[in-house]
């Protein structure tokens, strides 16, 4: 692999210890400048933003049906594997997708399908990307996994760290749900709260990078974030395969930095080239919440520039004001003549009550998010109720109790006799 001309050699290089697979190298996804695998995450030519590239080869359905019940059944398909008893991992993945009946005959539409990655090790699918990341940094000779992150990913960081053995350092805005900090801190490693939002915790750890203090340090979301976005890709994977190798007509996904949206298209744009499914057309449709929603503010404006705004919403794991992978999410909605639509949050969490109440399914604040986008695309005409429609729930609701506590409890605290119980029912 050639590197580009005078661009510095990154600071963590490929261990010959480990293999990455059919990985070949990073490039540049705005100027096409190529790089050797390493943790790096811009162009030194043009400050792009880096992805892996790719000879994959022969890769089969038996090939990937034979593999593990987790995410590595797609390592031929990912940068690195962590099949190995010598790589302790969480094993991410392989989630549920559940055929959604009542949820769909509610509002409606003729065939609806969640994907339901609230069951993943910490319940997000954080986990994925995490362990593609926690993977990459054994390669790269990095002990100790550190992030940012508006919740969901600490949590993963911290856990995945914990297993693999690694040190962990989260950073996380100050004002996050206790269900998100309490986990995380349990699992030993350090978390350092930032009096600010996502996007000061983001730029912090972009200037730690570089710093003496992380010199041996992985951010899983900046400079090993080429390996970490792969992770997404396997969402796509599972719901093609559980689909019966075949894609459907359309999917809505929640948009914080628009990583989770591209990815999902990549990976059926993969599926198709590599001929495992039949290349069929379909919509991708993004959801946010109004009290964040810059993709959406620019897709609804003709913009390609998105530009940042100060979150303000309940749905704090979707709290990402300036989005990195804000432009290619428009990139993929409207190549895919798709669309991008926000709520407030009222709506979110009726989406999540409505869920819950339909098919026994609790999400986070995401997931409502996902349901009132789903109705409010179906009530303007831009969604066709009619064709077999895919959502992602990325959490669990226990996550985000602060969302739904005032509005449910208790039907009623009654003594504990028969007639009292007749009484609270009729």
């Amino acid at each position: 692999m050639t590197t580009v001309a005078d661009a510095p050699t990154p600071r963590a290089e490929a261990s010959p210890t480990y293999d990455f697979g059919p990985a070949t190298g990073l490039v540049c996804r705005e100027c096409g400048a190529v790089y050797d695998l390493g943790a790096a995450y811009a162009c030194m030519e043009c400050f792009g933003p880096l992805e892996v590239s790719y000879d994959f080869g022969t890769v089969t359905r038996e090939q990937i049906e034979a593999g593990p019940s987790s995410l590595w059944r797609y390592s031929a398909l990912l940068p690195v594997s962590a099949g190995s008893v010598d790589e302790p991992n969480l094993a991410p993945g392989w989630t549920r997708l559940i055929h959604a009946h009542n949820l769909a005959e509610e509002l409606g539409i003729q065939t609806l399908w969640i994907k339901d990655d609230s069951g993943n090790p910490t319940h997000s699918f954080k986990d994925r990307v995490v362990a593609v990341a926690q993977s990459a940094a054994r390669r790269l000779d990095l002990g100790t996994l550190s992030c940012a992150s508006t919740g969901n990913l600490a949590h993963a960081v911290a856990a995945a760290a914990a297993r693999g053995g690694m040190k962990s350092v989260v950073i996380i805005p100050h004002d996050l749900e206790d269900g998100k900090t309490v986990t995380t801190a349990t699992y030993g490693g350090k978390l350092l709260a930032v009096e600010g939002n996502y996007d000061d915790v983001n730029r912090l750890c972009g200037e730690l990078i570089g710093d003496p203090l992380t010199e041996d340090w992985g951010f899983v979301n900046v400079n090993l974030r080429p390996y970490y976005a792969e992770g997404s890709k396997t969402v796509g994977y599972e719901i093609a395969e559980q689909l019966g190798w075949r894609l459907p007509k359309q999917v809505v996904i929640p948009v914080a930095s628009g990583a989770l949206l591209t990815k999902v298209d990549k990976a059926w744009r993969e599926l198709i080239e590599l001929g495992l499914v039949e290349d069929t057309e379909y919509k991708v449709f993004g959801a946010q919440a109004v009290g964040c929603s810059p993709v959406e503010q620019a897709f609804k404006a003709g913009h390609d520039v998105v530009r940042p705004v100060k979150p303000n919403t309940i749905a704090k794991s979707l709290a990402i004001g300036n989005p990195a992978d804000g432009p290619y999410a428009l990139d993929v909605v409207r190549r895919t003549l798709g669309s991008i639509g926000a709520v407030d949050d009222d709506a979110v969490v009726d989406g999540i009550r409505q869920l819950a109440r339909t098919e026994g399914v609790f999400a986070e604040t995401a997931g409502g998010v996902v349901i009132a986008t789903l109705k409010q695309l179906i009530a303007s005409g831009e969604l066709d109720p009619n064709e077999e429609t895919v959502i992602l729930n990325t959490g669990d609701g226990l996550k985000t109790l602060d969302a739904v506590i005032g509005q449910v409890g208790p039907t009623a605290t009654i003594q504990a006799h028969v007639e009292d119980v007749r009484k609270a029912l009729a």
